[in-house]
Protein backbone atom coordinates (compact mmCIF):
# COMPACT_ATOMS: atom_id res chain seq x y z
CA UNK A 1 0.00 0.00 0.00
CA UNK A 2 0.95 3.84 -1.00
CA UNK A 3 2.16 5.29 2.43
CA UNK A 4 1.88 9.30 1.48
CA UNK A 5 3.22 12.09 3.00
CA UNK A 6 0.18 14.45 3.56
CA UNK A 7 1.38 18.30 4.38
CA UNK A 8 -2.03 18.33 6.59
CA UNK A 9 -1.05 16.32 8.94
CA UNK A 10 2.36 16.55 8.65
CA UNK A 11 2.48 12.68 8.58
CA UNK A 12 2.83 9.58 6.35
CA UNK A 13 -0.37 7.85 5.73
CA UNK A 14 -1.79 5.21 4.01
CA UNK A 15 -3.36 6.63 0.67
CA UNK A 16 -6.89 5.19 0.22
CA UNK A 17 -9.09 7.25 -2.50
CA UNK A 18 -12.48 9.19 -1.94
CA UNK A 19 -13.65 5.74 -5.09
CA UNK A 20 -11.88 2.34 -4.92
CA UNK A 21 -9.15 2.25 -8.31
CA UNK A 22 -9.66 5.87 -9.37
CA UNK A 23 -7.47 8.93 -8.34
CA UNK A 24 -7.98 12.84 -8.84
CA UNK A 25 -4.95 14.55 -9.15
CA UNK A 26 -4.45 18.40 -9.19
CA UNK A 27 -1.25 20.16 -9.15
CA UNK A 28 -0.94 23.63 -9.91
CA UNK A 29 0.53 24.66 -12.90
CA UNK A 30 2.93 27.05 -14.67
CA UNK A 31 2.12 30.81 -14.69
CA UNK A 32 3.16 31.28 -18.58
CA UNK A 33 4.77 34.45 -19.03
CA UNK A 34 8.83 33.47 -19.31
CA UNK A 35 10.84 30.46 -19.80
CA UNK A 36 10.41 27.44 -17.36
CA UNK A 37 13.25 27.04 -14.40
CA UNK A 38 15.04 23.75 -13.05
CA UNK A 39 12.59 24.40 -10.52
CA UNK A 40 9.45 23.81 -12.42
CA UNK A 41 11.70 20.58 -13.93
CA UNK A 42 11.98 19.15 -10.02
CA UNK A 43 8.25 19.91 -9.33
CA UNK A 44 6.47 18.71 -12.73
CA UNK A 45 8.92 15.70 -12.56
CA UNK A 46 8.46 14.61 -9.28
CA UNK A 47 4.10 14.88 -10.33
CA UNK A 48 4.66 13.00 -13.58
CA UNK A 49 6.60 9.70 -11.59
CA UNK A 50 3.53 10.18 -8.95
CA UNK A 51 1.06 9.86 -11.73
CA UNK A 52 2.80 7.10 -13.39
CA UNK A 53 3.48 4.73 -10.40
CA UNK A 54 -0.41 5.36 -9.35
CA UNK A 55 -1.56 4.18 -12.83
CA UNK A 56 0.99 0.72 -12.31
CA UNK A 57 -0.73 0.39 -9.29
CA UNK A 58 -3.68 -0.08 -10.78
CA UNK A 59 -5.47 3.15 -10.05
CA UNK A 60 -7.29 5.01 -12.79
CA UNK A 61 -5.88 8.24 -12.73
CA UNK A 62 -7.16 11.71 -13.76
CA UNK A 63 -4.17 14.21 -13.74
CA UNK A 64 -5.05 17.47 -13.87
CA UNK A 65 -2.44 20.64 -14.47
CA UNK A 66 -3.57 24.04 -15.25
CA UNK A 67 -2.17 26.72 -16.84
CA UNK A 68 -2.45 30.05 -15.23
CA UNK A 69 -2.96 32.96 -18.21
CA UNK A 70 -3.77 35.94 -16.80
CA UNK A 71 -1.66 37.59 -14.45
CA UNK A 72 -0.37 40.64 -13.74
CA UNK A 73 3.45 38.79 -14.48
CA UNK A 74 1.62 38.32 -17.69
CA UNK A 75 0.20 41.46 -18.29
CA UNK A 76 3.28 43.68 -17.17
CA UNK A 77 5.56 41.28 -20.10
CA UNK A 78 2.61 41.77 -22.41
CA UNK A 79 3.14 45.46 -22.05
CA UNK A 80 6.92 45.29 -22.40
CA UNK A 81 6.55 44.05 -25.50
CA UNK A 82 4.09 45.65 -26.25
CA UNK A 83 1.99 43.25 -27.92
CA UNK A 84 -1.60 41.29 -26.67
CA UNK A 85 -1.20 39.11 -23.16
CA UNK A 86 -2.40 35.96 -25.57
CA UNK A 87 0.53 36.54 -27.80
CA UNK A 88 2.67 35.89 -24.72
CA UNK A 89 0.65 32.91 -23.26
CA UNK A 90 0.72 31.09 -26.47
CA UNK A 91 4.50 31.58 -26.73
CA UNK A 92 5.54 30.24 -23.34
CA UNK A 93 2.85 27.75 -22.98
CA UNK A 94 4.44 26.30 -26.22
CA UNK A 95 8.23 26.52 -24.71
CA UNK A 96 6.42 25.16 -21.71
CA UNK A 97 5.36 21.64 -23.71
CA UNK A 98 8.75 21.60 -25.13
CA UNK A 99 10.77 22.01 -22.43
CA UNK A 100 9.01 19.10 -20.69
CA UNK A 101 8.85 16.65 -23.49
CA UNK A 102 12.67 16.92 -23.03
CA UNK A 103 12.28 16.11 -19.79
CA UNK A 104 9.96 13.26 -20.70
CA UNK A 105 6.75 14.81 -18.69
CA UNK A 106 3.83 12.65 -20.01
CA UNK A 107 1.53 15.80 -20.63
CA UNK A 108 -1.61 15.68 -18.18
CA UNK A 109 -5.19 14.50 -18.75
CA UNK A 110 -6.53 17.61 -18.55
CA UNK A 111 -5.17 21.15 -18.39
CA UNK A 112 -7.39 23.52 -17.85
CA UNK A 113 -6.41 27.45 -18.38
CA UNK A 114 -7.90 30.52 -15.98
CA UNK A 115 -9.06 32.37 -19.32
CA UNK A 116 -11.17 29.47 -20.29
CA UNK A 117 -12.62 29.24 -16.83
CA UNK A 118 -14.20 32.37 -16.21
CA UNK A 119 -18.16 31.35 -16.11
CA UNK A 120 -16.57 28.81 -12.95
CA UNK A 121 -14.36 31.49 -11.07
CA UNK A 122 -17.34 33.88 -11.30
CA UNK A 123 -19.68 31.26 -10.25
CA UNK A 124 -17.77 30.24 -7.34
CA UNK A 125 -17.02 34.17 -5.86
CA UNK A 126 -21.04 34.27 -6.12
CA UNK A 127 -21.58 32.07 -4.28
CA UNK A 128 -18.56 32.85 -1.57
CA UNK A 129 -20.54 35.83 -1.32
CA UNK A 130 -23.77 34.23 -0.96
CA UNK A 131 -22.45 32.40 2.39
CA UNK A 132 -21.30 35.56 3.48
CA UNK A 133 -17.37 34.68 3.10
CA UNK A 134 -16.62 37.24 0.83
CA UNK A 135 -17.51 40.79 0.14
CA UNK A 136 -17.62 43.39 -2.36
CA UNK A 137 -14.74 46.75 -1.28
CA UNK A 138 -15.54 50.36 -1.73
CA UNK A 139 -12.92 50.47 -4.86
CA UNK A 140 -14.70 47.07 -6.75
CA UNK A 141 -12.78 44.24 -6.06
CA UNK A 142 -14.05 41.44 -4.15
CA UNK A 143 -12.16 40.11 -1.47
CA UNK A 144 -12.34 36.31 0.64
CA UNK A 145 -13.00 37.26 4.21
CA UNK A 146 -10.52 35.14 6.17
CA UNK A 147 -11.90 35.73 9.50
CA UNK A 148 -15.32 33.96 8.10
CA UNK A 149 -13.28 30.77 7.92
CA UNK A 150 -12.48 29.41 11.36
CA UNK A 151 -10.30 26.74 10.18
CA UNK A 152 -7.83 29.02 8.15
CA UNK A 153 -4.34 28.23 8.62
CA UNK A 154 -4.52 24.63 9.28
CA UNK A 155 -2.27 23.55 6.20
CA UNK A 156 0.60 25.67 6.50
CA UNK A 157 -0.14 25.77 10.62
CA UNK A 158 -0.26 29.72 10.73
CA UNK A 159 -1.17 31.55 13.92
CA UNK A 160 -3.88 34.29 12.82
CA UNK A 161 -2.64 36.78 15.02
CA UNK A 162 0.73 36.10 14.12
CA UNK A 163 -0.11 36.90 10.29
CA UNK A 164 -1.77 39.90 10.84
CA UNK A 165 1.08 41.20 13.33
CA UNK A 166 3.16 41.24 10.42
CA UNK A 167 0.87 43.01 7.84
CA UNK A 168 -0.44 46.08 7.13
CA UNK A 169 -3.51 47.08 5.68
CA UNK A 170 -2.55 50.74 2.55
CA UNK A 171 -4.29 54.08 3.42
CA UNK A 172 -6.07 53.28 -0.38
CA UNK A 173 -7.10 49.96 0.70
CA UNK A 174 -10.88 49.10 1.15
CA UNK A 175 -10.09 45.63 2.73
CA UNK A 176 -12.07 44.87 6.10
CA UNK A 177 -9.29 42.91 7.49
CA UNK A 178 -5.37 42.71 6.72
CA UNK A 179 -5.61 39.14 5.79
CA UNK A 180 -8.11 39.12 3.36
CA UNK A 181 -7.10 38.50 -0.58
CA UNK A 182 -8.31 39.67 -3.70
CA UNK A 183 -11.14 37.26 -5.64
CA UNK A 184 -11.45 39.50 -8.09
CA UNK A 185 -9.87 42.83 -9.40
CA UNK A 186 -11.80 45.54 -10.89
CA UNK A 187 -10.43 46.64 -14.64
CA UNK A 188 -7.90 48.76 -14.89
CA UNK A 189 -7.35 51.30 -18.18
CA UNK A 190 -5.91 48.82 -20.65
CA UNK A 191 -5.71 46.11 -19.09
CA UNK A 192 -7.72 42.71 -20.50
CA UNK A 193 -11.48 42.38 -18.72
CA UNK A 194 -14.20 40.52 -18.46
CA UNK A 195 -17.69 41.39 -17.18
CA UNK A 196 -19.16 40.06 -14.21
CA UNK A 197 -21.73 41.10 -11.61
CA UNK A 198 -19.31 42.94 -9.74
CA UNK A 199 -18.08 45.16 -12.86
CA UNK A 200 -15.70 44.49 -15.23
CA UNK A 201 -11.93 42.61 -13.90
CA UNK A 202 -10.38 39.75 -13.85
CA UNK A 203 -10.01 36.54 -11.51
CA UNK A 204 -7.49 36.61 -8.52
CA UNK A 205 -4.80 33.94 -8.73
CA UNK A 206 -6.09 31.68 -5.72
CA UNK A 207 -9.42 31.30 -6.78
CA UNK A 208 -8.51 30.30 -10.31
CA UNK A 209 -7.06 26.71 -8.95
CA UNK A 210 -10.23 26.30 -6.55
CA UNK A 211 -12.51 27.23 -9.83
CA UNK A 212 -10.24 25.04 -11.94
CA UNK A 213 -10.05 22.13 -9.85
CA UNK A 214 -13.69 21.85 -9.23
CA UNK A 215 -14.49 22.11 -12.56
CA UNK A 216 -12.51 19.26 -13.58
CA UNK A 217 -12.42 17.07 -10.56
CA UNK A 218 -15.60 18.06 -8.19
CA UNK A 219 -15.82 19.57 -4.74
CA UNK A 220 -13.49 17.36 -3.26
CA UNK A 221 -10.58 14.91 -4.61
CA UNK A 222 -7.84 13.01 -3.15
CA UNK A 223 -4.52 14.71 -4.14
CA UNK A 224 -3.16 18.18 -4.49
CA UNK A 225 0.24 19.37 -5.36
CA UNK A 226 2.82 21.91 -6.01
CA UNK A 227 5.90 23.57 -4.79
CA UNK A 228 6.67 23.83 -1.12
CA UNK A 229 6.63 27.35 -1.74
CA UNK A 230 2.76 27.24 -2.64
CA UNK A 231 1.64 25.98 0.24
CA UNK A 232 1.08 29.31 2.25
CA UNK A 233 -0.93 31.57 0.78
CA UNK A 234 -1.52 29.96 -2.30
CA UNK A 235 -2.72 26.20 -1.14
CA UNK A 236 -3.70 27.84 2.46
CA UNK A 237 -6.06 30.46 0.72
CA UNK A 238 -7.56 27.35 -2.06
CA UNK A 239 -8.40 25.36 0.96
CA UNK A 240 -10.44 28.54 2.56
CA UNK A 241 -12.62 29.35 -0.29
CA UNK A 242 -13.24 26.05 -1.51
CA UNK A 243 -14.40 24.53 1.69
CA UNK A 244 -16.30 28.12 2.13
CA UNK A 245 -17.82 27.76 -0.75
CA UNK A 246 -18.76 24.00 -1.34
CA UNK A 247 -19.45 23.12 2.26
CA UNK A 248 -16.72 20.32 2.06
CA UNK A 249 -13.53 18.82 2.43
CA UNK A 250 -11.31 20.17 -0.27
CA UNK A 251 -9.03 17.93 -0.41
CA UNK A 252 -7.49 14.43 1.22
CA UNK A 253 -3.67 14.50 0.43
CA UNK A 254 -1.94 17.92 0.03
CA UNK A 255 1.70 16.79 -1.20
CA UNK A 256 4.50 19.66 -1.88
CA UNK A 257 7.97 19.22 -3.44
CA UNK A 258 11.24 20.55 -2.14
CA UNK A 259 12.50 23.59 -3.58
CA UNK A 260 15.98 23.59 -5.72
CA UNK A 261 19.24 25.27 -4.53
CA UNK A 262 22.21 25.92 -6.30
CA UNK A 263 25.79 25.50 -4.71
CA UNK A 264 23.97 25.31 -1.14
CA UNK A 265 21.72 28.58 -1.85
CA UNK A 266 18.43 29.32 -2.94
CA UNK A 267 17.92 29.99 -6.59
CA UNK A 268 17.21 33.29 -7.33
CA UNK A 269 17.27 35.63 -10.33
CA UNK A 270 18.55 38.46 -7.49
CA UNK A 271 21.74 36.33 -6.87
CA UNK A 272 22.65 35.53 -10.54
CA UNK A 273 22.22 31.69 -10.15
CA UNK A 274 18.93 30.99 -11.62
CA UNK A 275 18.82 28.28 -14.62
CA UNK A 276 16.41 27.54 -16.87
CA UNK A 277 15.43 24.43 -18.06
CA UNK A 278 16.58 25.18 -21.94
CA UNK A 279 20.04 26.86 -20.30
CA UNK A 280 20.33 23.36 -18.72
CA UNK A 281 19.51 21.24 -21.59
CA UNK A 282 22.50 23.22 -23.32
CA UNK A 283 24.86 21.43 -21.27
CA UNK A 284 23.07 18.33 -20.28
CA UNK A 285 21.32 15.24 -21.73
CA UNK A 286 17.79 15.71 -20.98
CA UNK A 287 17.42 12.47 -19.32
CA UNK A 288 20.41 12.77 -17.17
CA UNK A 289 18.75 16.21 -16.34
CA UNK A 290 15.91 13.63 -15.07
CA UNK A 291 17.51 11.28 -13.89
CA UNK A 292 19.09 14.54 -11.48
CA UNK A 293 16.13 15.15 -10.81
CA UNK A 294 14.68 12.00 -9.25
CA UNK A 295 17.79 10.51 -7.67
CA UNK A 296 16.66 12.50 -4.39
CA UNK A 297 13.59 12.43 -2.39
CA UNK A 298 11.07 14.61 -3.77
CA UNK A 299 10.22 16.57 -0.45
CA UNK A 300 14.10 17.20 -0.17
CA UNK A 301 15.79 20.21 -1.24
CA UNK A 302 17.91 19.18 -4.11
CA UNK A 303 21.30 21.36 -4.74
CA UNK A 304 21.87 21.89 -8.42
CA UNK A 305 25.45 21.88 -8.94
CA UNK A 306 27.53 20.96 -12.40
CA UNK A 307 29.20 17.95 -9.95
CA UNK A 308 25.79 16.58 -9.00
CA UNK A 309 24.95 17.05 -12.82
CA UNK A 310 27.81 15.27 -14.24
CA UNK A 311 27.51 12.72 -11.59
CA UNK A 312 24.12 11.70 -13.08
CA UNK A 313 25.17 11.55 -15.96
CA UNK A 314 27.55 9.07 -15.56
CA UNK A 315 25.66 6.82 -13.53
CA UNK A 316 23.00 6.86 -16.13
CA UNK A 317 25.25 5.77 -18.91
CA UNK A 318 26.62 3.15 -16.09
CA UNK A 319 22.91 2.08 -16.90
CA UNK A 320 22.52 1.98 -20.40
CA UNK A 321 26.00 0.23 -20.87
CA UNK A 322 24.34 -2.85 -19.16
CA UNK A 323 21.51 -2.86 -21.64
CA UNK A 324 23.66 -1.82 -24.83
CA UNK A 325 23.53 -4.65 -27.50
CA UNK A 326 20.68 -6.29 -26.09
CA UNK A 327 16.91 -6.97 -26.61
CA UNK A 328 15.12 -5.51 -24.31
CA UNK A 329 11.41 -5.42 -25.18
CA UNK A 330 10.67 -9.15 -24.30
CA UNK A 331 10.90 -11.00 -21.40
CA UNK A 332 9.60 -10.79 -18.16
CA UNK A 333 10.00 -8.40 -14.99
CA UNK A 334 11.68 -10.63 -12.54
CA UNK A 335 9.31 -10.42 -9.28
CA UNK A 336 12.42 -10.17 -6.56
CA UNK A 337 13.71 -6.91 -8.03
CA UNK A 338 9.94 -5.83 -8.63
CA UNK A 339 9.18 -6.08 -5.10
CA UNK A 340 12.13 -4.52 -3.58
CA UNK A 341 11.27 -1.57 -6.28
CA UNK A 342 7.70 -1.25 -5.45
CA UNK A 343 8.29 -1.49 -1.76
CA UNK A 344 10.77 1.39 -2.47
CA UNK A 345 7.97 3.73 -3.77
CA UNK A 346 5.13 2.59 -1.88
CA UNK A 347 7.38 4.45 0.79
CA UNK A 348 6.72 7.99 -0.24
CA UNK A 349 7.67 7.24 -2.93
CA UNK A 350 11.60 7.26 -2.39
CA UNK A 351 12.48 7.21 -5.89
CA UNK A 352 16.82 7.14 -3.99
CA UNK A 353 15.74 3.57 -2.72
CA UNK A 354 14.14 2.40 -5.65
CA UNK A 355 17.04 4.07 -8.54
CA UNK A 356 19.16 1.33 -6.19
CA UNK A 357 17.60 -1.49 -7.08
CA UNK A 358 17.97 -0.64 -10.69
CA UNK A 359 21.69 -0.82 -10.42
CA UNK A 360 21.47 -3.88 -8.38
CA UNK A 361 19.65 -5.28 -11.57
CA UNK A 362 22.51 -3.44 -14.24
CA UNK A 363 25.23 -5.57 -12.06
CA UNK A 364 23.64 -8.55 -11.86
CA UNK A 365 23.10 -8.17 -15.93
CA UNK A 366 26.68 -7.69 -16.66
CA UNK A 367 27.47 -10.76 -14.64
CA UNK A 368 24.65 -12.23 -16.64
CA UNK A 369 26.10 -11.53 -19.73
CA UNK A 370 29.71 -12.55 -18.78
CA UNK A 371 29.20 -15.74 -17.71
CA UNK A 372 26.57 -16.36 -20.47
CA UNK A 373 23.82 -17.58 -18.26
CA UNK A 374 20.01 -17.37 -19.38
CA UNK A 375 18.26 -14.56 -17.28
CA UNK A 376 19.80 -12.18 -19.68
CA UNK A 377 16.64 -11.10 -21.20
CA UNK A 378 14.45 -11.15 -18.19
CA UNK A 379 16.76 -8.51 -16.56
CA UNK A 380 17.07 -6.31 -19.50
CA UNK A 381 13.81 -6.49 -19.44
CA UNK A 382 13.25 -6.04 -16.20
CA UNK A 383 16.14 -2.93 -15.44
CA UNK A 384 13.78 -1.03 -18.69
CA UNK A 385 10.66 -1.91 -17.30
CA UNK A 386 11.06 -0.44 -13.30
CA UNK A 387 13.24 2.11 -15.15
CA UNK A 388 10.29 3.36 -17.56
CA UNK A 389 8.19 3.94 -14.16
CA UNK A 390 10.40 6.89 -13.49
CA UNK A 391 10.68 8.28 -17.04
CA UNK A 392 13.99 6.60 -17.51
CA UNK A 393 16.04 4.08 -19.59
CA UNK A 394 13.43 4.16 -22.85
CA UNK A 395 15.75 5.08 -25.35
CA UNK A 396 18.09 3.01 -27.68
CA UNK A 397 21.17 2.44 -25.35
CA UNK A 398 23.42 3.11 -28.39
CA UNK A 399 21.41 6.28 -29.18
CA UNK A 400 21.59 7.82 -26.14
CA UNK A 401 25.57 6.76 -25.30
CA UNK A 402 26.43 8.39 -28.76
CA UNK A 403 24.24 11.45 -28.03
CA UNK A 404 25.53 14.72 -26.87
CA UNK A 405 23.83 17.86 -25.57
CA UNK A 406 22.57 20.28 -27.98
CA UNK A 407 25.30 22.99 -28.20
CA UNK A 408 27.14 20.37 -29.54
CA UNK A 409 26.60 18.86 -32.60
CA UNK A 410 28.57 15.06 -33.50
CA UNK A 411 30.19 14.41 -36.91
CA UNK A 412 28.31 10.83 -36.68
CA UNK A 413 29.80 10.25 -40.37
CA UNK A 414 33.16 10.99 -39.71
CA UNK A 415 33.46 9.17 -36.52
CA UNK A 416 32.24 6.13 -38.03
CA UNK A 417 34.46 6.75 -40.84
CA UNK A 418 37.36 7.24 -38.30
CA UNK A 419 36.76 4.10 -36.49
CA UNK A 420 36.61 1.82 -39.53
CA UNK A 421 40.19 3.28 -41.12
CA UNK A 422 41.55 2.38 -37.36
CA UNK A 423 39.66 -0.95 -38.24
CA UNK A 424 41.59 -1.28 -41.48
CA UNK A 425 45.01 -0.15 -39.27
CA UNK A 426 44.57 -2.82 -36.49
CA UNK A 427 43.97 -5.58 -39.20
CA UNK A 428 47.38 -4.07 -41.10
CA UNK A 429 49.00 -4.44 -37.91
CA UNK A 430 49.72 0.00 -38.42
CA UNK A 431 49.24 -0.11 -34.00
CA UNK A 432 50.67 3.43 -34.47
CA UNK A 433 48.04 4.87 -36.37
CA UNK A 434 45.45 2.56 -34.86
CA UNK A 435 46.67 4.34 -31.71
CA UNK A 436 46.79 7.81 -33.22
CA UNK A 437 43.01 7.42 -34.11
CA UNK A 438 42.16 6.17 -30.38
CA UNK A 439 43.80 8.89 -29.00
CA UNK A 440 42.12 12.09 -31.26
CA UNK A 441 38.81 10.65 -30.71
CA UNK A 442 39.41 10.60 -26.84
CA UNK A 443 40.34 14.18 -27.07
CA UNK A 444 36.83 14.74 -28.15
CA UNK A 445 35.18 13.12 -25.68
CA UNK A 446 34.57 9.98 -27.85
CA UNK A 447 35.26 6.91 -26.26
CA UNK A 448 36.06 3.67 -28.41
CA UNK A 449 34.99 -0.18 -27.03
CA UNK A 450 36.34 -3.31 -28.79
CA UNK A 451 34.37 -6.77 -28.08
CA UNK A 452 34.42 -9.67 -30.01
CA UNK A 453 31.09 -8.23 -31.82
CA UNK A 454 33.06 -4.89 -32.81
CA UNK A 455 33.89 -1.49 -32.24
CA UNK A 456 31.51 0.38 -30.23
CA UNK A 457 31.52 4.39 -29.47
CA UNK A 458 30.38 6.73 -26.83
CA UNK A 459 30.10 10.17 -26.18
CA UNK A 460 31.48 10.77 -22.55
CA UNK A 461 29.71 12.82 -20.61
Amino acid sequence: MLQIYNNLTRSKETFKPLVEGQVGLYVCGVTVYDYCHIGHGRTYVAFDVLARFLRYSGYNVKYVRNVTDIDDKIIHRANDKGVSFEQITEQFKAEMDADFARLGILPPDVEPTATQSMSDIIAMITQLIERGAAYQGEQGDVYFSVSSFADYGKLSKQNLADLRAGERVGVASDKRDPLDFVLWKSAKPDEPHWESPWGKGRPGWHIECSAMSKQCLGEHFDIHGGGSDLQFPHHENEIAQSEAANGCQFVNYWVHTGMVQVEKEKMSKSLGNFFTIRDVLKEYRPESVRFFLVSSHYRSQLNYSSDNLDAADASLERLYQALRGLEATNGKVLSDYEQRFVSAMNDDLNTAEAMAVLFDVARELNRARKEGTADVANLAFTLRSLGDLLGLLQQDPDAFLQSSNQSEALDVARIEQLIEERNQARSDRNFARSDEIRDLLLEEGIVLEDSREGTRWRKEG
